[in-house]
Formats: C-alpha cells, sequence, structure tokens
C-alpha cells in the first residue's frame, strides 16, 4: 500500500479499462503492467484485479484501495504545491496545456493580464488534446489542462482533477458573402441543406455538433470537405466552397469575404473546462491563472 508507482498503475487501469491501454498511457509494456498488478495483489495480501470473461476488472476491493489513494495523490499534490508557494509569491512557473483555439483565442488575453499583474509568473504553453493532454497532466508535464467536454476528456466526477467550467463556445453559421443567406440576421440551417459543408474530422468535436445540429433541422450535412485547422477552413469558405459552424474561439483574423451570423433555432455549442490535479487547488499560482482564465472565457 505505500508504493505510489503500483497505486499509479493501478488507478491508471481505473481510468483505462484494459491493461493494454494502461501500457500506452505509461509508456509501458502490458507484461508490466500486468507485473505491477499481481505485485500489488501479492503484497497487499488480496486481489486487487480480478478476470470476468475474457476482461480484467477491479475487485471491490481494489476499488475501495483507490477510494484512499485518491486521497492520498490529492494530498501529496497539496504538499507540493504548498512547499513551493510557502512565501506566497506569484513566482514561479505554469505550465498549461491546450487544444488549439483555445491558444489562439483565449490565452493571448490571458497572457497579457498576467504579465501586467503577475510580472514574476512564467506561463509556458503547450498543444495538446484529450487524452494525451490529461497524460500529459497525469505526468506533471503540464499543470493546468484546457478542454472541451468531449470523448476522450475525463468526466465531471473524476477524482484526479479539480475542475473549473469556462463557459461555453458558441457556434455561428460562417457562409462567404456571396451566399444568398449572408444578409440575413441570422441562419436556419435548414436553408443551407444543399450546400457543401466542411467541418474537422469524422468524430471530432465540432464534426459531430455539426452533424447533430444539422440533423435536428431535418438534414444531413453534404460534408465536401474535412479540415481541421481552422484558417484554411475560413479561407474555404471565403472562396465559395462551403459553409461551416465556426466556434467564437476561432474567430479571429478571419477573411474579408467571409460572413458570420447566428444559428436561427438553435444555439450550437461546446463546453470548455480547465483541470489542474485534485489537491492543487490551492497553489496561489494555479489559482491565480484558473481565475484569470475564468475572466477571459466570461
Amino acid at each position: 500500500m505505500d508504493d505510489l508507482r503500483r497505486l499509479r498503475v493501478l488507478r491508471e487501469f481505473r481510468e483505462r479499462g484494459t491493461v493494454t491501454a494502461t501500457a500506452e498511457a505509461l509508456h509501458l509494456t502490458p507484461s508490466a503492467v500486468s507485473q505491477q498488478l499481481a505485485g500489488l495483489s501479492h503484497d497487499l495480501g488480496f486481489p486487487v484485479t480480478h478476470r470476468t470473461g475474457r476482461r480484467i476488472a477491479l475487485t471491490p476491493r481494489g476499488e475501495a484501495l483507490l477510494n484512499h489513494a485518491d486521497v492520498v495523490f490529492a494530498q501529496l499534490e497539496h504538499a507540493r504545491h504548498d512547499l513551493q508557494t510557502w512565501d506566497r509569491t506569484l513566482r514561479g512557473t505554469v505550465t498549461i496545456g491546450a487544444f488549439s483555439t483555445a491558444l489562439t483565442g483565449l490565452l493571448p488575453t490571458v497572457l497579457d493580464t498576467l504579465t501586467i499583474e503577475a510580472p514574476e509568473l512564467v506561463v509556458s504553453l503547450r498543444q495538446a488534446e484529450p487524452p494525451t493532454l490529461f497524460d500529459q497532466l497525469d505526468a506533471g508535464r503540464v499543470d493546468l489542462a484546457i478542454a472541451v467536454s468531449f470523448e476522450g476528456s475525463p468526466t465531471i466526477g473524476d477524482p484526479r482533477y479539480h475542475r473549473v467550467e469556462l463557459g461555453p463556445d458558441i457556434l455561428d453559421v460562417a457562409v462567404p458573402a456571396s451566399h444568398p443567406h449572408a444578409n440575413n440576421p441570422a441562419i436556419e440551417l435548414r436553408d443551407l441543406a444543399t450546400d457543401a459543408w466542411i467541418t474537422g474530422s469524422p468524430g471530432g468535436c465540432c464534426a459531430t455538433i455539426t452533424a447533430t445540429a444539422c440533423a435536428a433541422a431535418g438534414f444531413t450535412p453534404d460534408v465536401r470537405h474535412q479540415v481541421d485547422d481552422w484558417l484554411a477552413v475560413a479561407q474555404l469558405v471565403a472562396h465559395g466552397h462551403g459553409v461551416t459552424l465556426l466556434p467564437r474561439l476561432a474567430q479571429r483574423d478571419l477573411p474579408a469575404d467571409l460572413v458570420l451570423r447566428p444559428v436561427a433555432r438553435q444555439e450550437p455549442r461546446r463546453h470548455l473546462f480547465a483541470a489542474i490535479p485534485a489537491g492543487a487547488q490551492g497553489s496561489p499560482l494555479l489559482r491565480t491563472v484558473l481565475d484569470h482564465l475564468a475572466a477571459a472565457a466570461g
């Protein structure tokens, strides 16, 4: 029970569900993960996992052990940040991991205000998407993660993290200036049922939101282009090669021939949040960054 490395492996297994996925997340071999779990069971004197058919699952005592481990890890994280900021001076480095549109639409404003209000605080940025982003947070390679509530992100009640909601990022219709509905104050999605559409990669957040919004309007979009770079999407729309739903965080430096309008009768949106390791919420450094993030998002 005192071996934190084995407890971390067991904790990761709870989140990943399989030995193979746990091994990939921890950069270990599946056999090494199995040995760690077996060794933990041997030292404790009771099994922490058991086989159900072809799968391995946590035993009830394994789950109870992790409930205690979550408290231990949170307290260790609290101790680390408490000692790092003993004099309560906002001095140090905070590394933020975030998806691309948060880097362009949210974080520049945050860095502007932090430079003025906390000049001795150094903020370093890393671009990453879930689940890799949260692997980096777990490993301590980033101190704070900004993500969208979607597949690959942790659930609201995940005991590993302290989570701060940053609110919605609303998606507007983007059409070329020459489009017949470009002058409408708002655009009905069903009026775009015969247009070519541009979305992100299949299964991605914005592609899923687009498909859902169009389905609610009574049609399946004719997806002509699948592009994840929002600047490229904006140029394609401006040149008349399709229409799209564009998140407001991505509405920066857009071409002149692109028109944005709200969606009539709907308000497609994705939800943003920030996460830090549980127990770190007492850190003055992270608390300051989180407060500035919430203010910028609001």
